[in-house]
């Protein structure tokens, strides 16, 4: 079964980025990537962008990634000013075969998704016929707001953007009814299935401690029957990428596995694989 891992991250080596990836068995290369991928039969990934609207700053391997253009905190200039020329920065990346879409992190900007300072970008997003991705649910640290990033605040965008396509991040966890509730109401949403655990895992003793949030995840995925819109992803480096795809094929019915595991990423992102 060919894989495409719909969300990771790629940082430059230094100690704490260094010391993550060795946390969860892995190194922080791309060379590692590369010999990993090819053990588990990963094709291909796509990086959610960090720190830079630069073009140039994104030059991944283009037979081993595309990438979303990400706006955290370089939607502000020093956190005090949006950047003036936002719009042309973000097009200058959509143009690129390799960018496949935009990163939203509302939750650590404190912006609405309605925002005015969004307009543009949905509207590219829409011309591009390239994604919005958002991050929803939880944070890494707790100075971000998760106001922004529920479930529901994107259900307005979506709602008043029908011409752009979104994809819910980490499928709004842990706010599993609200975010199988958006992505049913809205056709233009999908989401993916990262960042759902974190660290190494005993999947054996971790079905049996957490079943009640396993049977949570199951239940709202299997109600919508969504099934087309469904990624797998992993948000790499903070998993194990072995443990996490037996992860997501123990809370995915195997005849979807195809689906989940590949074809969903490859037409939502517009990969040509």
């Amino acid at each position: 079964m060919k894989i495409i891992d719909a969300h990771l991250h790629l940082f430059p080596p230094d100690e704490r980025t260094n010391a993550m990836a060795q946390g969860v068995g892995h190194i922080n290369s791309v060379d590692h990537l590369r010999e990993v991928y090819g053990e588990l039969e990963m094709v291909h990934g796509v990086v959610m962008g960090n720190r830079s609207l630069d073009p140039a700053y994104h030059a991944y391997p283009a037979d081993l990634f595309h990438y979303c253009i990400g706006l955290d905190s370089s939607l502000l200039e020093g956190g005090k000013r949006l950047i003036p020329d936002l719009a042309d920065r973000v097009e200058e990346n959509l143009k690129r075969d390799n960018c496949c879409g935009v990163k939203l992190y509302p939750g650590y900007n404190k912006v609405w998704l309605t925002d005015p300072v969004y307009e543009p970008v949905y509207a590219l997003a829409a011309r591009y016929d390239k994604p919005v991705a958002v991050h929803m649910g939880l944070t890494s640290f707790s100075r971000a707001h998760l106001k922004y990033c529920h479930p529901l605040a994107l259900d307005e965008a979506a709602a008043d953007h029908p011409k752009t396509r979104f994809v819910m991040c980490h499928f709004g966890n842990p706010f599993l009814e609200a975010a199988a509730a958006v992505v049913e109401k809205n056709r233009n949403v999908s989401a993916d299935l990262s960042g759902l655990l974190e660290g190494r895992v005993n999947l054996t003793h971790y079905f049996q401690e957490q079943a009640g949030y396993v049977s949570l995840l199951r239940t709202w995925l299997t109600a919508i029957l969504q099934w087309d819109d469904i990624m797998y992803g992993t948000d790499w480096p903070i998993v194990n990428l072995e443990e996490y795809i037996r992860f997501i094929q123990g809370i995915v019915p195997e005849e979807h596995w195809e689906k989940v595991f590949f074809h969903n990423a490859n037409r939502i992102y517009g990969l040509g694989l």
